[in-house]
């Protein structure tokens, strides 16, 4: 299982970090991913980081914004983000694939968190 957390209401302009721990997986050995999914637009990668935390990758649209990075010690994934816009609006869900390559393609994610709503005010 994957399970999200620290989403909610926020203004623009500012931070919120959200969580997604696993359990049932060997975490540890797993890429995982960050995906977005606002209303009526499809699935957004927006970060990916490998197994050993030492690479990762973004779209461009949240390049500088927002940072991910894991605790193979707790199986937990993270998502800091700031300088939040109201275009970030959307639902947050993590994901793990035993692949050794970065993805941020929701077509090689077999494993997906139920997802937690991020909303941005202006």
């Amino acid at each position: 299982d994957l399970v999200e957390s620290g989403g909610g209401l926020v203004q623009a302009g500012g931070s919120l970090r959200l969580s997604c721990v696993a359990s049932g997986l060997p975490f540890k050995d797993y890429v995982m991913g960050w995906f977005r999914q606002a209303p009526g637009k499809e699935r957004e990668g927006i970060s990916s980081i490998n197994s050993d935390d030492d690479a990762t990758v973004y779209a461009d649209s949240v390049k500088g914004r927002f940072t991910i990075s894991r605790d193979n010690a707790k199986n937990t994934l993270y998502l800091q983000m700031k300088d939040l816009k109201p275009e970030d609006t959307a639902v947050y869900y993590c994901a793990a694939h035993d692949w050794a390559r970065l993805s941020i393609s929701s077509a090689d994610y077999p494993f997906w968190g139920q997802g937690t709503q991020v909303a941005v005010s202006s």
